[in-house]
């Protein structure tokens, strides 16, 4: 019986519909609860009434995806696992990823003791290079993993936790999507605790990657170019630097440069193009079998090695089956549109992996699909008409998935049409072919480099530009589903003042701006930036960033990752002022990226003479009690430190602020600041400039500070900790938790609440946890 069209097109977006409605499910139901729905939805189809297929589509979606949810829940860490030293043994899977802090693997399980996931994700930290763990003695440099070797391990794991912040990076999803049930360090404590119990199979995928990865970048040492060269050729991303990646971003690039679905996608349709020339120049060949069916076929294929080649990833993964199932709807001859076999294809790749649904990469692997279905049109003559066809394409993927790339990244890049005009067809048709034919000949890898470094020189260029990037906050729903129907319309063959309406459409999510906050009035949001401190406050024309996180490692702070994603997300475009409290890494780390992200007025910091960050050319000034201001009527003030403090410790001379607005609610922030900067601030000023509603607390929870009488002068109504989850000095530590109990304020603590956002206009106890705000059944949970 063959279906109409619109019965398809309809079961196949309850398919959609019933794995999105599973996706924001904040807890799992119990297996059970999945397993009757599935039986209920199975049994819509028994009595074979196709009109019931989308019924049961939607219902058997929700059950089954939820069912396989809630078996691989059960293969996560159990608390009482964390932190204890246990013995492992199993074999490295992927390519181990380089780094001065020592190296970073997956491994797969092959015997552990009972409740220890199948798969871990590991470092080795190399303590030279400040990678240790206080929580154990290191035994010396981390040896070089290699992949497919076995390996006997002393670990020390933890629940998968990451960060949780408005607009943020949500990393404990990828982790789940890779099937990763823990993450840790190798702990070795004697020489000779790990052991290497069996090399790598040099037949292998995995290693032989691993062996072109390592000779490619031994010859273009030192160069700029190695990393991408690394990852177009296996998709090695490590090697690439964070201010590339900022390069690439900026200039809408970053696809090219990454195996993503999207560059998968690029090279399937430039295979399947180069394909069908050379299967026409046989006469033979088109008899046995149509040209435009070769292609389209030997199009997959050649991705599918392109993709097992290049680590055979998620993304990489659900793009070549997603290839495969268009060309196989299509090659039906059933004459079906375009949005049904695009419905078809995306209901199909859900169904192997369901969580695709929540990954950026998706959807711009999904939409360049969908883009070339739209404007598929005859085959073109000649060179020249390639040429015209393929510049048409990129100019349609640069416009229709701009909007796209707004709702994902807060962000569209303004020079990305001309960026990606010069980088597709220089990076297709030349460096990636160079970089793949030094496996061959390595000599090529060479000329490959220097075949990229005018183009990286140019990307550079238009990146510097001002206004190269166009950001945008996070929009209301209603505006997003606009802009990507707008979106559509601007892909699809159609009429030009259809296309038009399409640009008509996409303007709200361009232009749209959240509402300000009242005259006098501010929002204080304590950022989750792990073991550090960084908090955003807004009144309703200004913004102040009061410190910036940590710095992570040679490559990567919480500035870059965290905070300017935050910014832009909540259409903070510059900063009025940023405080550096002191110099200490976890307070300073992330103000670099912050000061290149965005404009900043002025830089205030207890910073010692020569600090790199005043030499940024940011105006300066130098925190001491007394200073004042007001913006949008919220008075500003701040306290401590008093004049110079010559031999005190950072930690004493942190730019402590107080903030007032006009109804006389207030909040303290009070960076790393010790119990005798406390007692200072207690007997220097009076009771009713003492008192607080809020209260970031000092130094982390640290028994050094929140002493008793301060806390008692204060009496904050909710206090927040910034700490990192199971980090190593133990903040909060248990006497300081106590303290607060015993005061009756409420402690909220960054590592179980994620970002902690309040309005002054309301009660403290009403602030929001974007944990809880956010949450989603794979995100880590309290036992």
């Amino acid at each position: 019986m063959r279906l109409a069209p619109l019965l398809l097109a309809a079961t196949a977006l309850a398919w959609v519909a019933g794995v999105a409605v599973q996706m924001h499910q904040p807890l799992l139901w119990p297996a059970w609860a999945y397993a009757l729905l599935t039986a209920a939805a199975l049994a819509l189809l028994l009595p074979r009434r196709p009109l019931l297929w989308p019924l049961a589509a939607l219902v058997l979606a929700f059950a089954s995806t939820g069912w396989r949810a809630s078996v691989q829940d059960g293969q996560r860490l159990p608390t009482v696992l964390e932190g204890r030293p246990l013995l492992v043994t199993g074999r490295v899977t992927g390519l181990p990823v380089l780094s001065a802090q020592g190296p970073r693997f997956v491994l797969a399980v092959a015997d552990a003791p009972p409740g220890v996931p199948a798969r871990l994700l590991l470092r080795w930290p190399d303590p030279v290079a400040g990678g240790g763990d206080m929580q154990a003695n290191w035994a010396g440099a981390p040896p070089a993993v290699r992949a497919g070797e076995v390996w006997r391990l002393p670990v020390r794991l933890r629940r998968p936790h990451g960060n949780a912040n408005p607009g943020g990076f949500d990393a404990e999803l990828w982790l789940w999507e890779q099937g990763i049930g823990a993450v840790g360090s190798v702990a070795p404590q004697r020489a000779g605790d790990a052991q290497r119990l069996a090399a790598g199979a040099p037949w292998r995928i995995d290693a032989w990657r691993e062996r072109v990865r390592d000779a490619l970048l031994l010859r273009v040492d030192g160069q700029p170019q190695a990393g991408v060269l690394a990852a177009l050729a296996v998709g090695e991303q490590s090697a690439i630097d964070g201010a590339s990646w900022e390069v690439f971003r900026r200039t809408g690039v970053a696809h090219l440069v990454s195996i993503s679905g999207l560059h998968i996608t690029a090279f399937a349709w430039l295979a399947q193009a180069l394909l069908g020339w050379l299967w026409r120049r046989s006469a033979t060949l088109c008899t046995r079998v149509p040209a435009p069916l070769a292609a389209s076929w030997g199009g997959v294929a050649l991705a599918l090695l392109y993709a097992v080649f290049s680590g055979w990833g998620v993304p990489a993964q659900r793009t070549v089956w997603m290839l495969a199932l268009a060309v196989a709807v299509r090659g039906g001859g059933l004459g079906w549109p375009a949005p049904l076999q695009a419905l078809l294809v995306a209901a199909g790749v859900l169904l192997l992996d369901p969580w695709a649904l929540m990954q950026p990469g998706f959807w711009l692997s999904f939409g360049a699909v969908v883009l070339l279905m739209l404007g598929d049109a005859r085959a073109p003559r000649g060179w020249r008409a390639h040429l015209t066809q393929m510049l048409r394409t990129q100019a349609l993927a640069s416009v229709a998935l701009a909007p796209l790339a707004a709702v994902l990244f807060q962000q569209v890049s303004v020079v990305g049409l001309l960026a990606n005009l010069l980088a597709v067809p220089w990076i297709t048709w030349v460096v990636t072919p160079l970089a793949l034919a030094g496996m061959v000949l390595a000599p090529l890898w060479q000329v490959a480099a220097w075949a990229l470094a005018p183009l990286l020189a140019v990307l550079h260029a238009l990146a510097a530009w001002p206004g190269a990037i166009w950001t945008v906050p996070e929009a209301p729903p209603a505006v997003v589903v606009l802009a990507i129907a707008g979106a559509v319309l601007l892909a699809a063959r159609l009429p030009w003042w259809l296309r038009g309406a399409g640009v008509v459409a996409v303007l709200p999510l361009l232009l749209w701006r959240p509402a300000l906050l009242p005259e006098g009035r501010f929002e204080l949001l304590a950022a989750d930036v792990g073991q550090g401190g960084a908090v955003l406050v807004r009144t309703r024309h200004h913004a102040l960033l009061h410190d910036a996180g940590p710095r992570l490692g040679d490559d990567a702070d919480a500035g870059q990752r965290v905070l300017v994603p935050l910014l832009r997300a909540l259409d903070v475009r510059r900063l009025d002022e940023l405080v550096i409290s002191h110099q200490d890494n976890d307070h300073a780390g992330g103000a670099a990226s912050v000061l290149a992200a965005l404009p900043v007025a002025q830089l205030r910091h207890r910073l010692p003479p020569g600090h790199a960050l005043l030499a940024t050319g940011v105006p300066a000034l130098r925190c001491e009690a007394g200073q004042r201001w007001v913006w949008d009527g919220v008075r500003f003030a701040v306290m401590h430190p008093v004049g110079e403090m010559a031999g005190a410790k950072p930690n004493a001379q942190s730019c402590v602020l107080r903030i007032d607005d006009a109804a006389g609610r207030s909040a303290w922030l009070l960076a790393d600041i010790e119990a005798a900067q406390e007692a200072a601030l207690v007997a220097r000023l009076p009771p009713e400039v003492l008192r607080a509603d809020v209260a970031i607390v000092a130094h982390h929870g640290s028994a050094t500070s929140s002493d008793a009488a301060w806390l008692a002068a204060t009496r904050p109504r909710v206090a927040v900790a910034q700490l990192g989850y199971r980090n190593r000095f133990n903040h909060p530590h248990p006497q300081v938790v106590a303290r607060y109990v015993q005061q009756g304020i409420a402690l909220a603590r960054s590592d179980a609440c994620g970002a902690w956002t309040w309005r002054s206009d309301r009660d403290p106890h009403q602030a929001t946890c974007t944990r809880e705000a956010m949450r989603r059944y794979w995100h880590w949970q309290p036992e």
